[in-house]
C-alpha cells in the first residue's frame, strides 16, 4: 500500500538568504539577489552579473578541516541538510537503515577542477591534492550528508542539469510512498559561479548580458534576455506520513505527487511545444488528485530566456487546459538567479511557504507583457490567493523535466 509522505523540515543557502525565515520573508518582501559579479574580474567578460550567496559561514556547520577538504558546493549542500535536519528534529529517531540520502548537483566541484588543473600545469601533477577526487565528484555531497546523519538506507545523487533538486525530491518521495525508506533528506547544491563556467555559459548564449541586476532576471517579461548564474543549496526532510505522526513532528506540507520526463529533442534547447514539460506537469498533478476546485500556485521554471518562458507557458497549458488562466504563476529566479542545480530545491522551500502562508512571492522586475507568456505571473509585488495545490516545475538541459506536486498537511485524508 502506498504511503503519505510529508515535509518536516528545511534547510537553504541562497543568494537571498542563508537561514529558512531569511530567505522567506526576502522572497514574499521581494528582495533580489542579483549583482555585479565580485568572486572574478569581469573586465574581458560579456556577463557582469550573478546572484552569488553573501554571508556565508561554513564553520557554522563543519570544523576548519572538514571546510579544507571539501569544495563549495559541499559546503552548501551540508549547511542546508544541517539546518533541516535541525528543524525536523529527526536525528536518532529514525532507523538508520531506514534513512536515505537523494541529493545532487547539476555540475559538482566546478571551482576545485578549475583549481587543481592550474596546480599541475604550473607546479606539476605531483602538487595536485589527494583531495581533488573526492572534493570534485558530483555524488560527494550526498555521500558527506550520509556520513554525517549516518543514513545508511538508499543513498542516490541525481544529475539532471536544473531539474536535479526537483528530480531529487520526487525521487525521494517515491522511495518513501512505495516502502523503500522511512525518511530522506532530499535536495540539491551548486557552486559555479567561477570564470569557466560564466564563460561557457556566455559562449552558449544562455546567459544575460544585462549589466543592470534589477533587469538582468526578469522571467515572463518581453525583453528578457537570458538567464543569471546563482549558487546555493536547499534541502527537505521528508517522512512517511506514520513515521512523522510517531514521533509527533511538526509536519510542514505534504508531498503529494511527482512527474518526470524527458524531451527526447535537443541537449539545450526545450521542444518548442512544450509537451514533454506539460506531461511532467500533468503526472504530478493526477497523482495529486487535482480538480477544477483547486486553487493552484505554480512556482515556474522560469529563466528568463526568451525559449524557456514560452515553452513553459506552453507546457502548463498543455497539462491544465483553460484552467492554466486561473493558476497563479511566479519565478522566484527573478530573485534568487538560477541557481542550477539547486533551483528545484530552493524552489519547493517556496512552494511550501506560499501554502504556509497563502502567499505568493512575486516576479520581480516584470515590465513588458509577452503575448508569448499570457498567464498570471503575479508582477512584482506577493499576493493572497490562499493556494490548496502548489505545482514546483524544473527543466533541464538534456530535456529534463520534472514536477512536484504538495499541499497543506491537513490530517488524515
Amino acid at each position: 500500500m502506498d504511503r503519505r509522505v510529508v515535509i518536516t523540515g528545511m534547510g537553504i543557502v541562497s543568494p537571498i538568504g542563508c537561514d529558512v525565515d531569511t530567505y522567506r520573508q526576502n522572497l514574499l518582501s521581494g528582495v533580489c539577489g542579483i549583482d555585479r559579479i565580485t568572486r572574478f574580474d569581469t573586465a574581458d567578460f560579456k556577463v557582469k552579473v550573478a546572484a552569488e550567496v553573501k554571508d556565508f559561514d561554513p564553520l557554522a556547520y563543519m570544523t576548519k578541516m572538514e571546510v579544507k577538504q571539501t569544495d563549495l558546493f559541499t559546503r552548501y549542500a551540508i549547511a542546508a541538510a544541517v539546518q533541516a535536519m535541525d528543524m525536523s528534529g529527526l536525528k536518532d529517531a529514525v532507523d538508520c537503515t531506514r534513512f536515505g540520502v537523494y541529493f545532487g548537483s547539476g555540475i559538482g566541484g566546478f571551482t576545485t577542477f578549475m583549481e587543481e588543473y592550474d596546480v599541475m600545469q604550473n607546479r606539476g601533477n605531483a602538487r595536485v591534492s589527494p583531495h581533488f577526487v573526492p572534493k570534485m565528484i558530483s555524488n560527494i555531497a550526498a555521500g558527506q550528508i550520509a556520513i554525517r546523519f549516518g543514513a545508511k538506507g538508499p543513498c542516490l545523487p541525481v544529475t539532471t542539469a536544473c531539474a536535479t533538486g526537483t528530480n531529487a525530491i520526487g525521487e525521494g518521495y517515491r522511495a518513501i510512498r512505495h516502502g523503500y525508506a522511512d525518511a530522506v533528506i532530499a535536495g540539491g547544491s551548486e557552486a559555479s559561479i567561477n570564470p569557466l563556467a560564466v564563460a561557457g555559459f556566455q559562449n552558449c548564449m544562455a546567459l544575460t548580458q544585462t549589466d543592470d541586476p534589477a533587469r538582468a532576471s526578469i522571467p515572463f517579461d518581453k525583453n528578457r534576455s537570458g538567464f543569471v548564474i546563482g549558487e546555493g543549496a536547499g534541502a527537505l526532510v521528508m517522512e512517511s506520513l506514520e513515521h512523522a505522526e510517531a514521533r509527533g513532528a511538526k509536519i510542514l506540507a505534504e508531498v503529494v505527487g511527482y512527474g518526470s520526463t524527458c524531451d527526447a529533442y535537443h541537449v539545450t534547447s526545450p521542444d518548442p511545444e512544450g509537451t514533454g514539460g506539460g506531461r511532467a506537469i500533468r503526472m504530478a498533478m493526477e497523482e495529486a488528485g487535482y480538480t477544477a476546485a483547486d486553487r493552484v500556485y505554480i512556482n515556474a521554471h522560469g529563466t528568463s530566456t526568451p525559449l524557456n518562458d514560452s515553452t513553459e507557458t506552453k507546457a502548463i497549458k498543455f497539462a491544465m487546459g483553460e484552467d492554466a488562466y486561473k493558476a497563479v504563476v511566479s519565478s522566484t529566479k527573478s530573485m534568487t538567479g538560477h541557481m542550477l542545480g539547486a533551483a528545484g530545491a530552493a524552489e519547493a522551500i517556496a512552494s511550501v511557504t506560499a501554502l504556509e502562508t497563502g502567499l505568493i512571492p512575486p516576479t520581480i522586475g516584470y515590465e513588458t507583457p509577452d503575448p508569448a507568456c499570457d498567464l498570471d505571473v503575479c508582477p512584482n509585488t506577493a499576493r493572497q490567493a490562499t493556494p490548496t495545490l502548489a505545482l514546483s516545475v524544473s527543466l533541464g538541459f538534456g530535456g529534463h523535466n520534472a514536477c512536484i506536486a504538495l499541499r497543506k498537511y491537513g490530517g488524515q485524508a
